[in-house]
C-alpha cells in the first residue's frame, strides 16, 4: 500500500476544514500547484484514505430530535451478515458497527421523538430475527464532533 507524505497530510488537513475550499486555494496554501492538489487528492481517493465529501446536515433541523445508540445482542454472532440488511432497510439508522463486548452490533440512529424511537425499536429493530435483546441510550447534547487528527511525519521517519 502507497504511504502518505506530509504534503498530502496538509491537504488533508485543509479539505478535512473546508471540502468546499477552492483547490487554487489549497495549492496556494501548501505552495503546490492546482494540478498537483487535484492528483494528490485523486491518488487518496483511489488509495481509500479520503472516502467521500459532502455536506454534514443537521438531523434536528430535519425533525430528527432523538439522537440514541442502541446495543444489540444476537443469538449468535455469526448472524451479524443477515441482520445488518435488515438494519440497513431502517433509514434513521445511520451507522452500525460490528463489536466486542456486551453486544454484538451498536447501532447509531435518529428518530422524531420518543414514540417515533419506540416504534423503531418494538416494531422493526426488535423484529429482526436473530435479535435476542437491545439497550438504548439516547444522546442528551453531543459534545465533540470531529475527524482523527493529522500527525505529520519527521522527515527520518
Amino acid at each position: 500500500m502507497e504511504k502518505i507524505d506530509n504534503l498530502d497530510r496538509k491537504i488533508l488537513e485543509i479539505i478535512m476544514r473546508n471540502a468546499r475550499i477552492p483547490s487554487k486555494d489549497v495549492a496556494v496554501a501548501c505552495g503546490v500547484s492546482r494540478a498537483a492538489i487535484h492528483q494528490r487528492i485523486q491518488r487518496m481517493v483511489d488509495m481509500k484514505v479520503i472516502t467521500g465529501s459532502g455536506y454534514r446536515v443537521n438531523p434536528k433541523v430535519l425533525g430528527y430530535a432523538t439522537c440514541t445508540y442502541i446495543g444489540i445482542k444476537l443469538e449468535r454472532s455469526s448472524m451479524y451478515r443477515k441482520v445488518v440488511p435488515e438494519l440497513e432497510k431502517i433509514n434513521e439508522v445511520v451507522e452500525c458497527h460490528f463489536t466486542t463486548g456486551s453486544y454484538t452490533i451498536l447501532i447509531k440512529l435518529f428518530a422524531r421523538d420518543n414514540e417515533h424511537l419506540m416504534e423503531l425499536l418494538n416494531d422493526r429493530i426488535q423484529h429482526i430475527p436473530g435479535v435476542t435483546a437491545t439497550e438504548t441510550l439516547i444522546s442528551l447534547e453531543q459534545s465533540i464532533n470531529r475527524e482523527v487528527p493529522i500527525h505529520y511525519l519527521d522527515n527520518g521517519k
